[in-house]
């Protein structure tokens, strides 16, 4: 791929995609668009030096996909439809992406092009934005980019994951507080005007244990949330209900209860109705059932089995519906569970499952992922993430668990792989994105999404040069 302005890469796209003096733009060629434009577009969109370019190049990649059936959408209808019992027997994969993004999202575009597949977000969470050095406008770009490249169309769901409060910071009070929550509110501001149009809210992190009662102990939780949730609301257009997913239990803590959710709802809704009168409450709810972010690595770097509870999960997802109109449960840490574990989660009526790990463990494992360039970002990771390391721990142990903050410091040599090495990479996760999609029950979904899921469509015109 090039590295020319986008003024000169403009000039070359005569005939295919043009913007007029107007700013208005226009598609002329979708194929070629497709097989000629959108890698060099979605580099211009990530790596172009200056600020203003980049947004050009990523408005031009939001009109290319407007232009061409592509429209990025809340999941609430859908989600609304499950909570009513009208739709059933899928499970949406909820696909965490964060290193070589552009190619791993064009594996998920071509999966579900190839397999019908409606029902599938692409998420990032507010930590991996750290170290991966994506803010919400880039990774919206390069989401819809790859899947322009990859000829999907219809609504494409894109969600902030685990926008998560940090307890020490709350627990500080005062300043500390109030500004760990307008950061939060900030973030999500920027997320829906990059045109996400799902927001899973994370304030599980501030439960308290320690108070007498279910009530007491998820009181923060709600109230934050709730915060949040009306602060979102008032930030969303015309046309688009965002949808937002609560937790009720930390991944990797304890197991979550029924009763843990009454108490967390019924506090969320109270003071939603304070803050926000009328509005919309959570499509979904985050649990804990078993599994930990990533996995347990064990010495030898393999991970360790987990059990998941699936009749908490089973219950918490009838409760949802049945009390609250909720799509389900939700669950996260998954993707490093075994291959049959998969296809119990629609037999378990959960809604929605998070999956990240794995993948990357895909791409580092590969053999057509460079060796030299592997050996590079272990060497880094020696170097910035010594204090990580635990007493005991195997250098396997450590690897695994710190080479996910590698993909920030390397994202230029990760897109700068041979396209041979590349392509092997996207027919492998496509690989694992197919299955995945057959056992999670979203094959021929695309159909269905399209009859309930609409989007606004919000048309960006491109500032001059």
């Amino acid at each position: 791929m090039s590295d020319k302005s986008l003024s000169a890469l403009l000039e070359s796209w005569k005939g295919v995609l043009e913007v007029a003096p107007s700013g208005d733009v226009a598609v002329k060629d979708a194929r070629r668009l497709r097989e000629k434009v959108m890698d060099e577009l979605a580099r211009v969109a990530v790596f172009a030096e200056a600020e203003p370019e980049r947004n050009r190049a990523r408005d031009l990649i939001w009109e290319a996909a407007r232009q061409t059936g592509i429209r990025s959408a809340s999941i609430q209808a859908l989600y609304d439809a499950m909570g009513r019992g009208e739709i059933s027997g899928f499970t949406t994969p909820a696909i965490n992406l964060r290193g070589m993004v552009y190619d791993s999202a064009r594996a998920v575009a071509a999966a579900a092009r190839e397999g019908s597949v409606g029902a599938v977000i692409f998420e990032l969470a507010r930590s991996e934005m750290r170290y991966t050095f994506q803010r919400p406008g880039e990774y919206a770009a390069v989401v819809l980019a790859a899947c322009v490249r990859e000829g999907l169309d219809g609504p494409v769901f894109i969600q902030g994951d685990h926008y998560q409060v940090n307890p020490k910071k709350f627990a500080q009070g005062g300043e500390a507080r109030e500004a760990e929550i307008k950061a939060l509110k900030e973030l999500i501001s920027e997320a829906i005007a990059a045109g996400y149009g799902n927001i899973d809210i994370d304030a599980s992190t501030i439960v308290d244990l320690s108070r007498p009662t279910v009530k007491d102990q998820q009181r923060d939780n709600s109230a934050v949330a709730a915060e949040l949730t009306a602060h979102a609301r008032s930030r969303q257009q015309d046309g688009m209900t965002i949808s937002i997913g609560g937790e009720i239990g930390e991944v990797g803590k304890k197991n979550s209860t029924p009763e843990e959710l009454r108490a967390y709802m019924d506090g969320f809704l109270e003071e939603l109705s304070r803050r926000a009168p009328g509005a919309k409450g959570p499509s979904k709810i985050s649990i804990q059932t078993g599994t930990s972010h990533g996995g347990v690595p064990l010495p030898d770097g393999s991970i360790a089995k987990v059990k998941i509870d699936f009749d908490v999960l089973r219950e918490i997802s009838r409760i949802s519906r049945e009390e609250y109109g909720m799509a389900g449960a939700v669950q996260h840490g998954a993707s490093t569970l075994p291959a049959d574990a998969f296809d119990h989660f629609p037999k378990s009526e959960a809604c929605e499952v998070h999956l990240a790990t794995d993948f990357q463990n895909m791409m580092y494992e590969h053999a057509a992922f460079s060796r030299e360039l592997k050996a590079g970002m272990y060497s880094w990771l020696e170097k910035n993430c010594a204090d990580e390391r635990q007493s005991g721990e195997t250098p396997e142990q450590f690897y695994y668990k710190t080479r996910k903050q590698a993909w920030g410091p390397f994202k230029k040599e990760c897109w700068d792989l041979p396209e041979s090495a590349r392509a092997q990479l996207r027919a492998a996760l496509m690989g694992k994105f197919t299955f995945l999609f057959g056992k999670l029950g979203v094959l021929n979904t695309r159909d269905m999404v399209r009859e309930r899921v609409t989007a606004p469509e919000t048309i960006r015109r491109i500032a001059r040069a």
